[in-house]
């Protein structure tokens, strides 16, 4: 791994998404229960404007929003004016204009003033996230009807578009005195390798890569890929991540198939955000201690394959199983409780 980093020791953050309605009181929220790793809040209630896709599609070439079907679509406009115009901005490094503007992420804006305010915060990082490129172009219809992730010079104008947007988030955070950590946010990976894989094994980590190595290149943010269902993790790390994080709480075992992956990867220095608070399949009767257990059974496995336990503390992260956004106000407030509660016990107590 190029990029240093500090301990996390199970520190605790959130995918993106959450189902409440107050952006200031919501970021207070996050602020005050996880404040060593706090994460800006994606309203996906609010507005379709904080859909996955779509708020992280201003400045990109050709693409329309169909409000109705909380979408995006290849437009008709003059693809070759539209691609130049594009590349011109891309190429000259113009971050300011493929900014994410505050209607499509007020969490992201309230967040920061939130921290610059408040100069008693302590933690190391402050988290981000973005839709990942094979997910983003994956959902995209062109107009021959077929994903743009089959279209190479489309593919490769949107891969570059979320390069870059990435990189003005990154220099957003970094305004906060504190290093930024991105998410690449790819749930279409979900079930990669079965029959129904529309998409071969190196394309998607050449995508991946693309992403990666641009933010390395021109920052010291840490890049993380997220993944909630069952995917080829050899695969995702290959794509030269820092961070990777699943859905530890029903995936787990899917997940430690690859011990030879995993060690590698945290001995070289990088990180595994555990996602162990469940999101889709929360029922309220998890407890801390409960969470606890079910995450020490996955670590256990980890330092009896040598890893150090000491090592696998500070690379460790806590995080839901997914976004939060599916969930009621109610039953995603109890996830957080239960989430920073977790942290709290694995630091405190230890969890090894």
């Amino acid at each position: 791994m190029a990029n240093k980093t500090h301990p996390f020791d199970f520190s605790a953050t959130g995918i993106g998404s959450v189902p409440f309605q107050d952006i200031e009181e919501t970021c207070e929220e996050i602020l005050e229960r996880l404040p060593h790793l706090p994460f800006w809040p994606q309203f996906v209630k609010r507005s379709h404007l904080e859909d996955m896709s779509i708020q992280f599609s201003e400045g990109l070439p050709l693409l329309e929003v169909n409000e109705e079907k909380r979408g995006l679509f290849i437009s008709s406009k003059d693809k070759d004016r539209e691609l130049l115009t594009f590349y011109d901005h891309f190429l000259a490094q113009d971050t300011g204009y493929f900014s994410i503007s505050r209607n499509h992420a007020p969490g992201l804006y309230a967040m920061l003033e939130l921290i610059a305010r408040d100069k008693g915060l302590t933690g190391d990082y402050t988290k981000g996230q973005t839709v990942g490129p094979v997910t983003f172009a994956a959902g995209i219809t062109g107009l021959d009807g077929k994903p743009v992730l089959h279209d190479p010079e489309l593919l490769e104008a949107m891969v570059n578009g979320l390069a870059i947007k990435a990189l003005w988030q990154i220099k957003e955070l970094s305004k906060c005195n504190r290093r930024p950590v991105i998410f690449l946010d790819e749930p279409y990976l979900s079930g990669f390798g079965s029959a129904f894989s529309a998409i071969q094994r190196q394309e998607v980590i050449d995508i991946l890569r693309t992403v990666i190595d641009y933010l390395k290149e021109r920052s010291d943010a840490l890049i993380g890929i997220h993944c909630c269902g069952n995917t080829d993790w050899a695969m995702v790390l290959e794509a030269g991540p820092d961070i990777i994080n699943f859905d530890a709480f029903e995936y787990m075992e899917h997940f430690l198939l690859y011990p030879d992956e995993i060690l590698g990867f945290m001995r070289e220095g990088g990180t595994v955000a555990w996602g162990i608070v469940p999101t889709t399949k929360f029922t309220n009767n998890d407890s801390v201690e409960s969470l606890y257990l079910r995450l020490k059974g996955g670590l256990e496995r980890l330092i009896e394959w040598g890893m150090d336990a000491e090592m696998l503390a500070k690379r460790s992260i806590l995080t839901p199983a997914c976004g939060m956004g599916t969930m009621s106000p109610e039953a995603a407030r109890r996830g957080i409780e239960l989430l920073s509660g977790l942290s709290t016990r694995c630091q405190e107590l230890g969890c090894l």
